[in-house]
């Protein structure tokens, strides 16, 4: 079973099509849940998150009951904790629920300690099981983790990739795109950006022999200005 989370990140973040892409992950059977603020932003986008989890510290009192009244299961967090409420809902989602993939939406945008929170949390060695299973999803990005192997890895649709070691790694190869990689070592978190797929290939291939990279999809945000 798959599963969609919404946290409580800006709605100016979300991807354009957010509330389509999850009413047909739950027509689809996708496991749908709202971590804190999250788990009302669902309902007013009228659907029913399956599970609603958080210290809710964000909501009033009237939007709480609102939540409890339509969520199946709703889990409290104690708000002085050292686990983050999206660290909880990973806990869920994969050792309650055992889904085989998670992508969190409202992860990123707003407040920059929250998006780190969300984008290293794999780091954490009772997380980094659940890496690969793992996606973070927004407006104008995608990122999946990639751990020791040799991956092929999808265009997914968006015409740029950028590659970043997270932590140490060893064997770092990027083959088969615009701009190629060998066999890369280091011992720091360094950023490949602005990388592209080939014309005529949909793919690339990653290799890895030791450490942990995020591969990182993005679009540019067309703008048009009107001038009177």
């Amino acid at each position: 079973m798959k599963a969609c989370a919404l946290l409580g990140g800006p709605k100016s973040a979300w991807p354009a099509d957010l509330h389509e892409q999850l009413q047909a992950a739950q027509a689809a059977g996708t496991l749908l849940i709202g971590v804190d603020r999250g788990s009302l932003l669902l309902l007013e986008l009228g659907l029913v998150p399956d599970l609603a989890l958080g210290d809710f510290d964000s909501l009033q009192d009237a939007e709480l009951r609102q939540v409890t009244s339509q969520v199946p299961d709703i889990r409290y967090s104690n708000p002085v904790k050292d686990d983050t409420d999206s660290e909880v809902m990973i806990k869920a989602a994969f050792c309650d629920y055992h889904v085989s993939q998670l992508t969190l939406f409202g992860a990123t945008g707003g407040r920059l300690d929250h998006a780190l929170v969300n984008l290293l949390t794999v780091l954490q060695p009772e997380f980094r099981p659940w890496a690969r299973h793992i996606a973070i999803c927004d407006r104008q990005n995608l990122i999946h983790f990639y751990t020791p192997g040799v991956w092929t890895v999808p265009a997914a649709g968006y015409p740029y990739f950028g590659v970043a070691n997270l932590l140490a790694v060893k064997g770092l190869t990027i083959s088969g795109a615009r701009y190629n990689l060998t066999r890369y070592n280091g011992d720091y978190p360094r950023m490949f950006a602005s990388n592209e797929f080939l014309p005529d290939q949909t793919t690339f291939q990653l290799q890895l022999e030791a450490g942990l990279v995020a591969v990182i999809y993005s679009r540019d945000l067309v703008r048009f200005d009107h001038v009177n």
